[in-house]
């Protein structure tokens, strides 16, 4: 970029640096949301909430369909190319 065009854009820095801090705000949640350990740990637990009778084996297959939905989700998010 050259001296005029950043001179000329200048009115419009506080716009970017926004929407930057949006992009990384963006990526931080992305992250968090396509994450596998929670759904690995919910995975465990529930089924130590199975071995301890905690709950039935309708309610863990249920919740576990719901699990490894979402871990399926999250696995085709990351073979797009996403980290």
């Amino acid at each position: 970029m050259g001296l005029f065009t950043q001179i000329a854009t200048l009115p419009l820095a506080p716009v970017r640096g926004v929407v930057w801090v949006v992009d990384r705000v963006r990526e931080a949640a992305e992250d968090e949301y396509y994450d596998p350990a929670p759904v690995h740990r919910a995975l465990a637990e529930l089924e130590a909430q199975l071995t301890a009778g905690e709950i039935d084996e309708e309610t863990f297959d249920r919740r576990e369909d719901e699990l490894l939905d979402r871990l399926e989700e999250i696995m085709a998010y990351r073979s797009e190319g996403r980290p």
